[in-house]
């Protein structure tokens, strides 16, 4: 059940992204560029001064998270090792929800204190998606509750140039091992 909850967060955050996001800027009102047209230029968090890197990344949103009622729900599966310092998932744990909708606004709500910029919210049926950005990262938080299934996850990836490079190599890989 945990691959299957994490491959339906992992598809929707592609979909959003792969889609230009379809989501609103919550600023402006207009269509939001997507993520990697939003990303701040001059490379990778720690690289480029932004002083960010997975552990540290990690560490906020788990203390967001927590703070805010969540779980964490563990798994070493989420993240391929090479992709670790570009890469950070986070889980949350649905047996031990409680407000899911208001533990996730209120995570979203410390993340957008400690310094991420929300970028853009795609909000339908039953589905919210949120971009933050900081420091060459960029997450994808995302709720879905419907029909007694939820998925709440927070995923974060560095846009850096070695980042990218890894993932690039990732895609490749997984290409030619279909």
């Amino acid at each position: 059940m945990r691959k299957a909850k994490a491959a339906v967060a992992a598809g929707v955050v592609l979909l959003v992204a792969g889609c230009g996001g379809g989501g609103t800027d919550t600023t402006t009102g207009e269509a939001a560029p997507s993520s990697a047209a939003s990303a701040p230029a001059g490379g990778a968090g720690a690289e480029a001064g932004g002083g960010l890197d997975a552990a540290a990344v990690t560490k906020e949103i788990s203390a967001a998270a927590t703070a805010a009622g969540f779980t964490e729900e563990p798994s070493d599966e989420d993240v391929p090792p090479a992709l670790k310092p570009c890469m950070v998932s986070w889980q949350v744990d649905d047996k031990k929800a409680g407000d899911s909708k208001k533990s996730y606004d209120a995570t979203l709500a410390a993340l957008t204190g400690g310094g991420w910029k929300q970028s853009q919210k795609f909000d339908q049926k039953g589905s919210v998606i949120t971009s933050l950005d900081k420091s060459g990262w960029t997450m994808k938080a995302s709720h879905h509750g419907q029909g007694g299934f939820l998925v709440v996850s927070f995923i974060a990836t560095d846009n850096g140039p070695k980042c990218e490079k890894l993932f690039q190599q990732d895609l490749e890989k997984n290409k030619t091992a279909q």
